[in-house]
């Protein structure tokens, strides 16, 4: 049986480029989750004078072609100022690595969407936004949509396991269907903290579990 990929993408399947955690970055982003069988974290570093990002970094969890695409998307987005790399497609990191399955495009859309989320972050915690909007309850679900229920391994939203969203005096109240001590529930509320705290007016994040 032959394998359905490129060279390419065996290629830096094997050999990853931009490996690792940036310890002081600047902005992250996460998307996915190893509930749904891919996930990729990745970390900026971008100059505050240029915004050029001058180091870039993922961590994955995932298929051949999730590590594939995770690296060449760091590949292309080093280097480039963030305007820049908004515009980096998921079309072109897989024609960057001669193509891939049509079963596995979406990898390469995870790590697109965590690059854009990574620069919205940092746009977000640095000043950088052309609008600002201020944040209400449709923004914060908007975002919470981004995080993965790993019982039903779709989100957290569509899966009604968020209950309530109320945005209040720079904080977000959060509350989810689920009790405080479930195995799973430090992961969805890091998560959930993770997704919304670098909103620009936002300066806490509470998650409220529900008892059994």
């Amino acid at each position: 049986m032959s394998i359905p990929y490129t060279k390419k993408v065996l290629q830096y399947f094997l050999h990853p480029k931009n490996v690792g955690e940036i310890k002081d970055a600047d902005a992250t982003a996460t998307e996915g989750s190893p509930s749904c069988g891919d996930m990729v974290k990745l970390y900026l570093k971008v100059d505050p004078k240029t915004h050029e990002i001058k180091d870039i970094k993922f961590q994955s969890y995932g298929c051949a072609s999730n590590i594939a695409t995770a690296s060449i998307i760091t590949e292309l987005a080093k280097g480039k100022n963030i305007e820049t790399a908004k515009d980096i497609s998921w079309e072109n990191a897989s024609k960057e690595l001669g193509g891939l399955p049509p079963v596995k495009v979406h990898c390469a859309v995870l790590a697109v969407d965590a690059l854009k989320t990574a620069i919205e972050n940092y746009e977000n915690t640095h000043g950088l936004l052309k609008e600002k909007i201020s944040t209400d309850d449709k923004i914060a679900i908007k975002r919470l949509r981004h995080v993965i229920n790993p019982i039903a391994g779709r989100d957290i939203v569509s899966t009604n396991l968020v209950k309530d969203v109320k945005v209040h005096d720079k904080i977000i109240d959060v509350t989810v269907d689920m009790a405080e001590d479930h195995q799973f529930y430090n992961n969805i509320a890091d998560e959930i903290i993770e997704r919304l705290i670098p909103l620009w007016d936002i300066e806490k994040v509470i998650v409220i579990g529900t008892p059994d």
